[in-house]
């Protein structure tokens, strides 16, 4: 006998801890996979305790200075909040501890933002929606340091809507973001008036974000296999937790913003009570459609009216997601997930309010396209296999020319679609939610969407807008690229990574 050679039984031995090893590995996988699986769902319908009347935030004051331009101040701040565990969580705001005041505007105006930082760490306020110069957007270019103050100044022209303002650092707005920087930024004109306009009583703000905690701590861990960013297991409307609002009119405007950093709602009323659509991203669509249920992706937003009926309190919710995505990647996307959201509680007796008008606002021609551009997401960090780049330019657009954008989503993960400075309008789509004014749209996996947009007004071979993911995580990670507006025959230049000091 070799006695070199291990008896067959060493070997025999060592096979079955080798497999033992592996089964137990095995079985480990299995069962923490199972375990993300079953946690991964959440469910808040008939759970929520509506006892916290719904903050509104206050309209921002302005002042109008001597050439007629309306100013606001608008200060980044740190703080401590009682988000619905206590008040010692730690948050950001503008001009107070969490969120920050409504700009409402009149179309026609010049404004002027006066942003002071006196956060602790450099950001930026970008005015999402919004059509005005480059140099004035707030993107990642446009930094604003610890005590400094940045002033953009622009000429409000666009259509009546509802938009909003957020931070835009490259690398770090899903943080900025989830502590609780944003805001809502409402245009006004002549088109609005038969609508519920009174701020506060039948024209609502709802800001819907979802939150998880660490104690009395925000948490903005991602989940087990959440690929999207962090998915929180409770809601916040404005920044109140269990919120309900009283409804003393027989219709109520609500404009519904997804503020969150990733989860797609699916909104909807309890008891089977219906909505109006009447309005999308950028204004007012043509005609109201009566809904069941909307769906909004991070930044989408919708104005709808509701005639609640008197003593009653129907619920805000939210139901499962149709995010198109296969069973492992949408289970981890929060499809599995439903909420409540917002409890309105209507008045024994209701004042009177106008019908919605039949018509609201007529379509803006934006031309026939003389340029068709393609973007496929590729992944959750490059748009044609491409990262951001800073000192990049993606595209170059000529001012005054209509284009179509073909986006596809061939990632096989969930995406959204935002484009910075216009209004766009889905193309080949019956949607009602997605037949008005549009800047954020949502992006199965598998599906294209044609965008028709219009570049008007501004060119600056220098400073260039955004096109990105809007789920945030995506965006700081890489899926957000750049493009400039020129002058015919002017060529674009390599932006300069800006930093804003006292101007």
């Amino acid at each position: 006998m070799d006695e070199s050679k291990p008896p067959r039984r060493i070997w025999l031995r060592i096979m079955v801890g080798i497999l033992a090893t592996a089964l137990v590995v095995i079985g480990g996988l299995v069962g923490y996979t199972s375990y993300a699986w079953i946690t991964a769902r959440t469910d808040t319908v008939g759970k929520v305790n509506f006892t916290h009347a719904l903050r509104i935030p206050p309209l921002a004051p302005s002042t109008v200075d001597p050439s007629g331009t309306r100013v606001f101040d608008l200060d980044l701040r740190s703080g401590t909040t009682d988000l619905g565990h206590g008040p010692n969580s730690e948050t950001w705001g503008v001009n107070g501890s969490y969120l920050g005041p409504t700009v409402r505007v009149r179309r026609g105006e010049a404004v002027r933002m006066n942003v002071h930082n006196s956060l602790g760490e450099t950001s930026t306020l970008h005015w999402h929606g919004m059509h005005l110069p480059a140099a004035m957007d707030g993107g990642p270019h446009q930094m604003v340091e610890p005590g400094a103050t940045w002033s953009p100044q622009w000429m409000v022209n666009q259509p009546a809507a509802t938009l909003w303002y957020h931070p835009h650092l490259h690398g770090a707005t899903a943080e900025h973001v989830y502590r609780g920087i944003a805001g809502m930024f409402l245009i006004d004109d002549d088109s609005t008036r038969d609508l519920p306009d009174r701020y506060g009583i039948d024209d609502i703000p709802v800001i819907v974000q979802d939150k998880k905690f660490d104690g009395d701590q925000l948490d903005a861990r991602s989940g087990i296999f959440a690929d999207t960013g962090v998915l929180g297991d409770e809601i916040l409307v404005n920044g109140t937790p269990g919120p309900y609002v009283d409804v003393t009119t027989q219709r109520v405007r609500l404009r519904l913003l997804n503020a969150s950093n990733a989860r797609v709602y699916n909104f909807g009323f309890s008891d089977g009570l219906g909505f109006t659509l009447v309005g999308t991203d950028g204004g007012l669509i043509s005609k109201p459609v009566d809904l069941q249920n909307i769906q909004l992706s991070p930044g989408e937003r919708a104005e709808i009216v509701v005639a609640v009926p008197s003593g009653t309190n129907p619920v805000l919710r939210s139901a499962p997601a149709q995010l198109g995505a296969d069973f492992f990647n949408g289970r981890f996307a929060g499809a599995a997930d439903s909420f409540d959201v917002l409890q309105l509680r209507a008045a024994a007796e209701l004042e009177q309010s106008a019908p919605v008008p039949m018509s609201l606002a007529a379509p803006h021609d934006l031309g026939a396209p003389t340029v068709t551009r393609k973007f496929d997401l590729t992944s959750s960090t490059t748009i044609n296999n491409r990262s951001m780049d800073m000192s990049r330019i993606d595209e170059v657009v000529t001012v005054g020319t209509t284009e179509v954008w073909e986006i596809a989503n061939i990632s096989g993960g969930v995406h959204n679609f935002h484009v910075h400075d216009v209004q766009f309008r889905v193309l080949d789509t019956d949607d009602p939610s997605l037949s008005g004014p549009k800047d954020t749209v949502y992006l199965p996996p598998g599906v294209t969407r044609r965008l028709l947009m219009r570049f008007t007004d501004f060119s600056d071979p220098t400073s260039p807008y955004m096109f990105h993911c809007h789920l945030l995580r995506h965006e700081d990670n890489g899926l957000m690229g750049q493009f400039v507006v020129v002058k015919p025959g002017e060529t674009a230049v390599a932006p300069m990574h800006s930093h804003a000091g006292n101007h």
